[in-house]
């Protein structure tokens, strides 16, 4: 397992979601804590990506990718997202 931080998630967000969100804060659901998503601590395995809060371990959001295009993109630890335009 290759543990890397939240800047590995550049490309991928901004594929989903149109813009780079490694910049947005992020508050942790497990612990309330928050900060750029850039500082979380990502781990890359061959079933998919995985980020956690760098304070408590919780999960933050998960991607998974099929081999055909599709992906799964699942926040369930982030309650809120700061986005400065």
């Amino acid at each position: 397992m290759t543990r890397l931080d939240g800047n590995v998630l550049a490309g991928r967000l901004a594929d989903l979601l149109g813009w780079d969100a490694t910049a947005a804060d992020a508050r942790c659901g497990t612990c309330g804590t928050h900060g750029a998503i850039a500082l979380a601590v990502v781990y890359v395995t061959s079933m998919g990506t995985v980020a956690r809060c760098p304070h408590c371990d919780g999960v933050l959001a998960t991607f998974v990718e099929s081999d055909d295009g599709r992906v799964w993109f699942g926040m369930p630890g982030i309650t809120a997202l700061e986005v400065t335009r």
